[in-house]
């Protein structure tokens, strides 16, 4: 188990999305199941992944459903814990903190299921 990401200095669009999935999918020989909430570029992107990719399921998680959602968790935990009371003194500080509080959490096998199991979500 582990943890992608990456972060963007402009907002997402589908084609963004749909270059991550693809990078994360050069990890994977058997392919993978991407579980998304039904946020625009998500479903815009959904559409492409599955044309472009065989190797890609789609699964999507119910409309306004947060708690089911572990990113969600993965976000609150660098958020309110590791980045609480940080005051960046500009963006590109802000990013490398973000990055760093992620990547520290790419190794926490434990710590990544709590977030499926918050979720209420077997893997």
């Amino acid at each position: 188990m582990s943890l992608y990401f990456a972060i963007q200095d402009t907002n997402v669009h589908a084609d963004d999305f749909e270059e991550f999935v693809s990078q994360i999918l050069t990890h994977f020989c058997k392919g993978i199941i991407v579980v998304i909430d039904r946020w625009m570029v998500h479903r815009s992107a959904a559409r492409k992944l599955r044309l472009r990719f065989s190797r890609v399921d789609v699964e999507w998680l119910p409309a306004y459903a947060p708690d089911l959602n572990p990113v969600e968790q993965v976000w609150n935990r660098s958020k309110y814990v590791e980045l609480a009371n940080f005051i960046p003194n500009d963006v590109e500080v802000l990013a490398k903190a973000v990055g760093d509080s992620l990547r520290g959490q790419i190794g926490q096998k434990n710590l990544l299921r709590s977030f499926f199991h918050h979720a209420k979500l077997r893997i």
